[in-house]
């Protein structure tokens, strides 16, 4: 059982999104420019992608989880803590140590995550809008829990290896968390969530591998 009803849970939506107004729109600014990156490459292009989905952690945790969602569920504070550290290792891996490579010729997989990336930012209001969540009672892109952990898996499928795999824990246990709420709390839209986290984490746990040098005979 929840803490809380599905109400107050798509209340809380609407006070963030109203209090947060336009902030949505700079975020769908910084996504586009994230994948835009991808096709593109100037120079520093990859420390500015691991900025951008490090923003959009440390902001969801403050802004949502600890000023917003903590109002009907507590556990919003350690929600708000593993996202400030997700937020905070994206920075040091792919901004301080520049160890994040994203490019979209890194093969199919990359292709996927551009698939999960729009799944984000287009489809997910999408679905919200045509099952009964018009804005401001739907979680947006970029500013929420879920459509940050699905472009952010989107993205990760698109860097080339290797990739530190303590990138993916607290994305695949949110994927769990959110998207089994979701599946109780009735959001058709955040159902993907969990099959992103099945379906992402090995993939991307997998191909980050180091590879296996063979060894010369005796």
């Amino acid at each position: 059982m929840l803490p809380f009803t599905p109400a107050q849970f798509l209340s809380v939506f609407v006070k963030y999104n109203n209090a947060i107004w336009p902030v949505q729109i700079v975020a769908y600014l910084l996504g586009a420019i994230a994948v835009a990156l991808l096709f593109r490459k100037p120079q520093g292009d990859d420390r500015t992608i691991a900025a951008i989905l490090a923003a959009m952690w440390l902001w969801t945790a403050i802004a949502y989880h600890a000023l917003f969602f903590a109002d009907i569920n507590k556990a919003a504070y350690l929600f708000a803590a593993l996202f400030v550290i997700q937020g905070s290792y994206l920075f040091y891996e792919g901004c301080y140590r520049g160890r994040l490579r994203f490019v979209v010729g890194s093969g199919p997989l990359a292709w996927l995550g551009i698939a999960f990336a729009a799944y984000a930012a287009i489809l997910y209001p999408l679905i919200g809008m045509l099952t009964g969540h018009p804005y401001p009672a739907m979680p947006m892109f970029g500013v929420t829990p879920c459509p940050v952990t699905i472009f952010t898996f989107g993205m990760l499928l698109a860097t080339m290896p290797p990739l530190s795999r303590w990138l993916l824990p607290i994305p695949f246990v949110w994927s769990l968390i959110g998207g089994s709420a979701a599946i109780l709390l009735h959001v058709p839209q955040d159902w993907f969530l969990l099959v992103s986290g099945l379906i992402a984490t090995p993939l991307i746990a997998f191909r980050s591998q180091p590879s296996r040098q063979p060894q010369p005979a005796r």
